[in-house]
């Protein structure tokens, strides 16, 4: 059918209807969902399942399928669905980021300029290991998405960080799956609070941007169990996402938004998932009615092409009407539940000073304390000037680039944070910096500071403190030589301020403003503190300034293993893949050995181990207790935690359990649990419970097509990181339990030879 009858068909159908005939139609609301799919023409479905398109009006459609931005209700929102108004169908909006409503500042006719909160990151957020302050967040950020008009925001991504080089891991949680879905569970739960929805993405294994559009990830059953679907299943039961968004990259041979054993199977009928899916913006899959087929529901952002294939495919029988009505009615179901249905009267108003405060508190408690000699940290503002080096020290960077980006009316600097906290800083350094961060060709390369402007400084000041920055973003992987080592610039910067200010006895403080893990080899042994600041929002150097002033006691722990080398990384040799510079394939040949699984069970020795993070005080564990050392259905284990120090502060107790490895290698421990304590005052105690089930025991046996917990003495660890474990205790599991079986997909088309201890 020619494609401009395709849309001569719909308007004409749509305005041939008679007054009467639209009010003795089925209304969305008043009638049942299935019978508002009965009375849909089959023009109508299609256009339920094919979005509104790059800008494209609420009832047409357009030819873009680029990453969109719409101009309907919120300009610079990433898409619209197409509504039928005669069945009182909306059109809904979906907007990005993760770290704010991303949105155009500008609009047609209005001379108001709008902006949202900007978020710390989420591998700040991460950080917190905090999933109750992240779900305060998630209200916060929900709240604006319901009235800046949005219906469902296109968050959280929850990709396992393989790599410390993937370019968008700044969006991500973490290397660790139970980490990720619990921070992920945490922010749904606070974001959908408001009546709003939620695209958690992407879904799954896109743990690169070198052509993740068509990168083929060759990986085995059990690594993408365990690892990379984990942390989609915790957040998808924990918080009953909206949708959920299919990946670019193909899994084993085929698109991710083709995969029936992936989005039909696995998801729904083995995880109950009850929203839609739908594509990622513009992907390269193009057999538009296997996506159908496969659960897809929605392709986005839509365009007449693949309109035109979906009506073809219907009437010559290539795709079944009831499979489209299967999806149509999972999007109306949805949609029904939207503030665009409820014909919601946005503000365009959100509390954005009180949402700084949360964004502020946010990032206070994500930032990671790795180094403190003798006390360094906390500055007083009575010890004296403080001079400020480094070009970020005065240029924030508040989130990462691309569709994670949020437009914010501000950023604090840590030079305006230490100002506003009433530091007082070096004005010879600030005004040089200033005119140089100006021209933003500069920003690549360190100021050039001089020695004798140093060594003047470190003779005037009390102390130095100068912060080395990374960003990176969408489309990109980060650069090994530019962005993981330091540059010569910074290594310059470093050593020479190091020296001139240890020579005058005085302490030099590093603070990392970066999106992802980098060398430290550089800077650790030259710093006397080293603060981790990571990405973290609008409000970012206020909070950098409330935890090196003490008015926040630093409470963060890595989501991440920082590595000695970045050689010792069980991804590095294969990432991105084959080849190097426009990888067609890449082969998960660590398997299940992702980050600290891999550093301790192949005894690597880390630069800063997973989970670590240090505080102004000190804390106590208590013995482990169990209710029974033998498990049967679950084992319920606590222990005390105290403040044994002099400053009050929260501590995080992570549960690593080692399980016997008699039919399948194991990693040495790994997470299954953790818990933060309140702010517990000098002295106070909190006990922690963990209720463990037997299905936290199970591995993913690929033979079996089942999660086995074999028989066996199993030791719970109870640490302040995976290299810090305070208490132990062993409890045994008498005979062999299938947890749970499930069905055989998702398999290589060859075997993936996965390395083992």
């Amino acid at each position: 059918m020619p494609l401009k009858l395709v849309g001569a068909l719909i308007t004409v159908g749509l305005a041939s209807l008679t007054a009467y005939a639209q009010d003795k139609a089925p209304k969305l609301g008043k009638n049942t969902v299935k019978e508002v799919v009965a009375a849909m023409t089959l023009e109508e479905k299609v256009l339920m399942v094919i979005g509104g398109g790059r800008d494209a009006a609420p009832s047409a459609f357009a030819d873009g399928s680029m990453v969109g931005s719409t101009n309907f209700r919120i300009p610079g929102a990433a898409g619209v669905t197409n509504a039928i108004p005669r069945l009182g169908i909306p059109a809904i909006v979906l907007a990005d980021g993760p770290a704010g409503v991303r949105m155009d500042v500008k609009r047609k006719n209005d001379e108001h300029r709008y902006f949202a909160t900007a978020f710390p990151s989420g591998t700040t957020l991460a950080s917190t290991w905090n999933p109750e302050l992240v779900e305060r967040v998630g209200r916060a950020f929900g709240n604006e998405v319901k009235e800046f008009g949005a219906d469902i925001i296109l968050a959280p991504g929850v990709n396992i960080h393989r790599n410390p080089l993937g370019g968008r891991n700044f969006e991500y949680y973490s290397e660790d799956p139970v980490l990720t879905g619990e921070i992920a569970g945490g922010i749904i739960n606070g974001i959908q609070s408001n009546g709003v929805g939620t695209s958690i993405k992407h879904f799954v294994a896109n743990n690169q941007e070198s052509d993740r559009a068509g990168v083929d990830v060759h990986i085995d059953e059990r690594t993408l169990r365990e690892i990379y679907l984990k942390g989609f299943e915790i957040a998808i039961k924990r918080s009953s996402p909206w949708t959920v968004m299919s990946s670019y990259n193909l899994v084993n041979g085929t698109h991710t938004s083709e995969r029936h054993d992936l989005l039909t199977t696995l998801l729904r009928n083995e995880w109950s998932f009850k929203g839609y899916v739908m594509t990622d913006w513009g992907g390269k899959a193009k057999n538009w009615t296997e996506q159908m087929k496969a659960g897809n529901d929605m392709i986005m952002p839509g365009n007449n092409k693949q309109i035109q294939r979906i009506i073809s495919a219907v009437k010559n029988d290539s795709l079944e009407v009831k499979v489209l009505n299967t999806n149509v009615e999972r999007i109306l179901n949805i949609i029904v539940r939207t503030p665009s249905f409820a014909n919601y009267k946005f503000s365009n108003a959100p509390d954005l000073k009180a949402h700084a405060l949360v964004s502020r508190e946010a990032a206070s408690e994500g930032q990671v304390l790795l180094k403190n000699d003798a006390q360094t940290l906390p500055l007083s503002s009575k010890q004296g000037k403080v001079a400020l080096f480094g070009n970020i020290s005065y240029a924030l960077i508040a989130g990462g680039m691309g569709s994670g980006d949020v437009n914010k009316a501000y950023t604090v600097s840590v030079a305006k944070g230490l100002t506003n906290a009433g530091f007082e800083l070096d004005k010879e350094l600030s005004g040089p910096y200033a005119q140089y961060n100006s021209n933003w060709r500069n920003w690549s390369k360190e100021f050039p500071v001089t020695d004798e402007l140093i060594n003047k400084k470190a003779a005037e000041c009390a102390v130095a403190v100068l912060t080395i920055g990374r960003n990176s973003g969408e489309t990109k992987d980060r650069d090994l030589d530019h962005d993981y080592y330091l540059k010569p610039s910074e290594l310059s910067l470093i050593e020479r301020t190091a020296e001139a200010f240890h020579r005058q006895h005085k302490k030099l403080i590093i603070v990392l403003n970066i999106c992802a893990p980098i060398d430290t080899k550089g800077l650790k042994d030259k710093a006397d503190a080293i603060l981790l600041a990571w990405q973290p929002g609008m409000e970012g150097g206020d909070a950098i300034a409330d935890v090196l002033s003490g008015k926040v006691n630093p409470s963060g722990k890595l989501p991440d293993t920082f590595a000695q080398n970045y050689n010792d990384l069980s991804s590095a040799s294969s990432f991105p893949g084959t080849p190097v510079d426009e990888p067609t394939d890449v082969y998960y040949k660590e398997g299940i050995y992702v980050g600290y699984r891999y550093f301790d069970t192949f005894k690597k020795e880390p630069a800063y181990e997973f989970g670590y993070g240090l505080s102004y005080t000190t804390f106590g564990f208590g013995p482990i207790k169990v209710n029974s050392s033998t498990i049967k259905d679950k084992v319920t284990a606590s222990l005390t935690v105290t403040n044994t120090g002099k400053v009050a502060g929260k501590e995080v107790v992570q549960l690593y359990i080692s399980a016997p490895a008699k039919t399948m290698d194991k990693p040495m421990q790994e997470l299954k649990a953790f818990a933060k304590t309140r702010l517990l005052e000098p002295g106070a105690t909190q006990t922690i419970t963990f209720d463990i089930p037997v299905s936290y025991l199970a591995s993913f046996d690929n033979a079996q097509n089942a999660w086995v917990a074999e028989a066996g003495t199993y030791q719970l660890k109870a640490g302040s990181s995976s290299r810090q474990i305070k208490q132990t205790i062993s409890v045994t599991l008498p005979k062999t339990v299938i947890t749970q079986k499930v069905n055989s997909i998702l398999h290589p088309q060859a075997p993936v030879n996965v390395i083992k201890p």
